[in-house]
């Protein structure tokens, strides 16, 4: 099998599918890796590395696709890369479907298999692709609210650990998943006021005993999240459905009851968002207003720190990258039920219900 790492072409994306190291891996088992020039350098890792570590560098994107008989990413494919897949080859990247039906559409035209690392599963039922990005965006999304609550970026000019005399500020977490948790660790080392609300008791029990009390947790009834953003200088979208569109928990109304130049971050954006208001933003232009509120809406937000992310996420990536490779596709989803729940397009159709449900789009199993 024949891997190919194209460079990422979203705004200011500078993760790649594979570090040098991985590559490594790969070749020294026998499997050729082409990888686009340029693929690494946004984070240090340069031509010179991969070819060290065995893989032939290719001048052009499409190039790589040609070649490849599975395409390893960090982003959804764009719709002209999507034109470029094969039906004979497989994509291995996060996905995100559920909020982007021209993608799904052609993915499903191109007749490749293509498996969602956001949806790939593990023996406890979690997702382990997901996971280190979501670590990543959780503890990202108190640096920037934080940042954004300062005066002179448009906020509310509040420190969120407070002083001496001054009481800290409000930090309300919506989902008390993998990113929020590490939200909450970053929030609390900030020594802000921090309480996760989650629709799971026995997930507010297990978080009540991880934080020793020292983080408050409540029940995400409607009532609840309405009192908790009237309140809180900064609020965190952290809600997660494996493979659905993610739930609207502030709804435009509710927005207006929020402090003036108090900041939410939606790390659930990907999926389509948790708050009403989110649209999908970049690096580039990473906020908006609306009712006084700033919105973070980062669609990539570990792309900020890319080189860490790169790293960690590699570390996920790469057992499931060698499985793929040496037992070839068809044998590998057949063999391990965790890949076969990261399968979302195969054969022309969707092969995720949540997807397909999400989308609209019938469902083949």
């Amino acid at each position: 099998m024949r891997i190919g790492v194209p460079k990422e072409i979203k705004v200011h994306e500078y993760r790649v599918g594979l570090t040098p190291e991985a590559v490594g891996e790969l070749t020294a088992r026998g499997f050729p890796v082409i990888v686009q020039s340029g693929a690494g350098a946004g984070i240090d890792f340069s031509d010179d590395d991969y070819r060290a570590a065995g893989a032939e560098i290719v001048a052009e994107a499409q190039a790589v696709f040609e070649a490849a008989d599975m395409i390893v990413k960090v982003k959804e494919p764009q719709l002209h890369e999507c034109a470029w897949l094969k039906p004979h080859q497989t994509l291995f990247t996060y996905l995100h479907l559920a909020a982007d039906k021209p993608q799904a559409e052609a993915l499903i035209a191109s007749g490749a298999t293509c498996i969602a690392y956001e949806t790939v599963t593990d023996e406890k039922g979690g997702l382990p692709l997901l996971r280190p990005m979501s670590e990543v965006a959780g503890r990202m999304s108190v640096q920037v609210g934080a940042h954004y609550l300062e005066k002179a970026q448009g906020g509310r000019g509040v420190l969120l650990g407070g002083v001496p005399g001054v009481e800290p500020g409000k930090v309300a977490i919506l989902g008390g998943g993998v990113a929020g948790v590490h939200a909450a660790e970053m929030a609390l080392g900030l020594r802000a006021d921090v309480t996760i609300y989650d629709i799971s008791t026995a997930r507010l029990a297990e978080l009540d005993g991880l934080f020793e009390g020292r983080v408050k947790t409540a029940f995400a009834s409607k009532a609840a999240v309405a009192a908790a953003i009237r309140e809180a200088s900064l609020v965190i979208g952290a809600v997660l459905i494996p493979g659905a569109a993610a739930p609207k928990l502030i709804t435009r109304d509710m927005l207006k009851t929020m402090k003036r130049g108090s900041v939410l971050v939606d790390i659930a954006i990907d999926q389509g968002g948790c708050f009403e208001t989110s649209r999908p933003t970049t690096h580039d232009k990473p906020v908006f207003v609306i009712d006084d509120v700033i919105h973070y809406c980062v669609a990539n937000m570990p792309g900020a720190v890319a080189r860490t992310s790169t790293q960690a996420l590699n570390n996920a990536t790469l057992p499931f990258v060698l499985k793929l490779a040496e037992q070839g596709v068809a044998r590998a989803l057949e063999t391990s039920p965790h890949l076969q729940h990261g399968l979302n397009v195969a054969g022309g159709a969707i092969r995720h219900a949540a997807v397909a449900e999400a989308l609209g789009l019938p469902f083949a199993a």
